[in-house]
């Protein structure tokens, strides 16, 4: 079932009028045909005082700007320009921006040609923009510079968004011709998010939006307009400006697979110092494939899962390009990733998706009768991955097993060999394994038994460029060889390698491409080598991201500076990155990378409200 606060994203249809673009709905400019970035300056950066403001900013300090409609993105890359020329460069900045009809990317480089001066903000951001899909989208600007774009209605996603922000830019088109993004139920909203300090400016100055946000709390005041307008409002929450300094703290992450490989990288990217602790080393098990497929499971229902997978897949696309992986051919490729019909209900449920837009055209096509393409999506080597993502000055790996852990300030876990190590917080990316460390074995976690099959490359199959996903999958040769697989048992603990499971492995093949069956030898296949892994999934086929709760305690709550990020199931590549950054965002106090519902249906703590609920109403 569809959630009504996440719909299909119509995209803006946009009359360019010569260099101005004006959008048809409304009939109205996105910028001023006088000069869109003096207007742009003069309303929002210098209505909120943003100069002073980001050169008085604490070292190590986060700076939040909340907006109203992004638009052309004009505000809040003159805001980053702004913050990275006045700021401490210990500081971070974090745009938040709402749009129902975001602009095709064509439009918006298109636009963005009209100031040359924004340059590599206005490259990051056309290299990062999202496809029209409903939600949140984490992109970043430079380093010390995050925008999270939220498409849809701002009056159903503000409330799903809960971090205070210090400076507001109303900038939805003119009240006359837009009313629902001068509604008071979004006055209320902005207010809200707003702490002492906070301020506002937008370019209107109509009484009803004056008198809307002071009934919100807001203190407003008028003052000239840009140009040819007469006055513009500019607000303020009363009280002093106040915001806690964010120093980097010291994580563990257990686990050097995707899920810690990941989360490491997103915690050193935000200053924390970070130790890694695996005794195996890097990808050494369910990670540790010669190759994987970036993908996603798409559905024109929009639950919170089904979000997860779109988004995940988004998120992880961006952090491969911005990260440059792969870079060469024998770490794979991104050129999409062939979706076949394993039967009429998949059919089904692949065409509804693109048909109703759920899944934009950006990232789900047609691909012959029989077949879609996952744009963006493609084969990669795991391992190269994680170590390309390890390899940074503020990551250290140790080679430890952990044996328990320990609630309290500062977080604690115990090593094999009794030594305790201490940090500001700890988080286990240990997939199945988590269950064996004591207090956890309450985890809803499934063990699903995997074999791969290593097969020969053949004259024939060597032109293969892309990656095929039916009943199983298939990847173009890494060293020569073919990943043909997995296995899917639920019920079986072995470790090693059959032939039945490589019979298997061939006969899906054969079954659902016959062709490259054919092609990679027939009944002359050869299987070099093969792999057993274990895949660790929830029982309801989310990642367990989030604090971990402790289970006996009615109500629950979190143990202190503990963090779960698990069982990502045969989607590891996809679903990590977006997952990472939620717990990067959690430890270091940052806006969050997703809204409150996905937050929710990641949330480990999800089963213990569960199983708190069959109880009796009087039981304590």
């Amino acid at each position: 079932m569809t959630n009504p606060t996440f719909s299909p994203i119509q995209p803006a249809t946009v009359d360019w009028q010569e260099t101005t673009p004006v959008a048809v709905d409304f009939d109205d400019p996105y910028f001023s045909r006088q000069d869109g970035m003096a207007e742009s300056d003069y309303v929002f950066l210098r209505g909120n005082r943003l100069t002073e403001r980001f050169r008085e900013l604490p070292a190590g300090s986060t700076f939040v700007i909340g907006e109203t409609g992004f638009g052309t993105g004009l505000n809040c890359l003159l805001a980053a320009r702004q913050f990275l020329q006045h700021a401490p460069n210990t500081a971070r900045l974090h745009l938040v921006s709402v749009e129902k009809h975001p602009l095709r990317k064509a439009d918006l480089a298109r636009a963005l040609d009209h100031w040359p001066a924004l340059g590599s903000l206005a490259e990051r951001l056309l290299a990062e923009y999202p496809a029209p899909a409903p939600g949140f989208h984490r992109l970043q600007l430079h380093p010390r510079v995050q925008l999270t774009l939220l498409y849809g209605d701002a009056l159903s996603l503000w409330p799903q968004f809960h971090h205070p922000v210090d400076a507001w830019f109303l900038d939805g088109f003119a009240p006359a011709r837009n009313p629902d993004m001068w509604h008071p139920a979004l006055f209320a909203q902005l207010a809200r998010l707003s702490r002492p300090g906070t301020t506002l400016a937008t370019f209107t100055a109509a009484g009803f939006v004056r008198r809307g946000l002071a009934e919100a709390g807001f203190a407003m005041h008028k003052r000239d307009g840009f140009g040819h307008k007469r006055h513009m409002l500019v607000g303020q929450i009363d009280g002093g400006e106040t915001r806690p300094a964010m120093a980097a703290g010291h994580i563990l992450v257990v686990g050097a697979g995707l899920a810690g490989a990941t989360t490491a990288r997103a915690l050193a990217e935000r200053g924390c110092r970070v130790t890694v602790v695996d005794p195996d080393g890097t990808a050494s098990h369910a990670s540790g494939n010669l190759a994987g497929v970036v993908y996603s499971t798409p559905s024109a229902h929009l639950t919170p899962q089904n979000r997860f997978y779109q988004q995940s897949y988004g998120h992880a696309l961006r952090w491969l390009q911005r990260f440059r992986f792969p870079a060469q051919p024998q770490d794979g490729n991104l050129n999409g990733v062939i979706q076949h019909f394993v039967d009429e209900r998949q059919q089904d449920k692949l065409k509804q998706s693109m048909a109703t837009g759920a899944w934009p055209q950006e990232l789900l096509q047609p691909h012959g009768d029989n077949a879609v393409q996952l744009t963006g999506g493609g084969y990669l080597r795991p391992a190269r991955w994680c170590q390309q993502l390890l390899d940074h000055p503020a990551i250290s790996q140790l080679p430890a097993r952990v044996t328990s852990i320990g609630e309290g300030a500062p977080a604690q876990v115990t090593l094999q060999d009794s030594e305790m190590l201490s940090a500001d917080a700890v988080v286990l990316c240990t997939a199945g394994q988590s269950q064996s460390l004591p207090g956890l074995g309450w985890l809803p976690l499934k063990h699903i038994r995997g074999q791969v099959s290593y097969c020969q490359a053949t004259e024939a199959s060597r032109r293969w460029q892309q990656a095929q996903c039916h009943g199983g999958y298939l990847t173009p040769a890494l060293d020569d060889l073919h990943c043909v697989g997995a296995t899917f048992k639920l019920h079986e603990d072995h470790r090693h390698a059959s032939d039945s499971d490589d019979a298997e492995n061939l006969a899906q093949l054969k079954h659902y491409l016959p062709d490259f069956w054919q092609e990679l030898g027939g009944e002359d296949i050869r299987i070099v080598d093969r792999r057993v892994a274990f895949r660790c999934q929830s029982i309801d086929f989310l990642p367990l991201c989030g604090p971990l709760p402790v289970a006996t305690d009615i109500p629950h709550r979190p143990a202190q500076g503990l963090y779960l990020n698990v069982a990502h199931g045969s989607r590891g590549i996809t679903g990590t990155p977006l997952c990472a950054e939620l717990i990067a965002d959690m430890i270091c106090g940052q806006p969050l990378p997703a809204d409150q519902e996905m937050i929710d249906a990641l949330d480990p703590a999800r089963f213990i409200v569960r199983k708190r609920k069959k109880q009796p109403e009087w039981m304590p």
